[in-house]
């Protein structure tokens, strides 16, 4: 791995740069159990989307039913 930095190749002396760049929080994944934000990232994807759709919703709480509903968490 020591000789990926100096590669000829750009994509590859890219990809050695990210990983060292991120080695801390790669080997981190495998010292927490495998622990990960997936389930939050998904569900945040999910409101990002139909944000647009609750964007007439004045009332807090109605916004927050419309998140439930789209995604999933609420059934009507």
């Amino acid at each position: 791995m020591e000789a990926f930095h100096t590669c000829p190749i750009p994509e590859i002396a890219r990809l050695d740069r990210t990983l060292r760049r991120w080695k801390d929080a790669f080997l981190a994944y495998f010292t927490t159990s495998r622990a990960n934000n997936v389930g939050a990232e998904a569900v945040n994807g999910i409101i990002e989307l139909h944000r647009g759709l609750a964007r007439g919703f004045r009332n807090r709480h109605n916004y927050r039913l419309r998140m439930l509903l789209a995604a999933g968490g609420l059934i009507p």
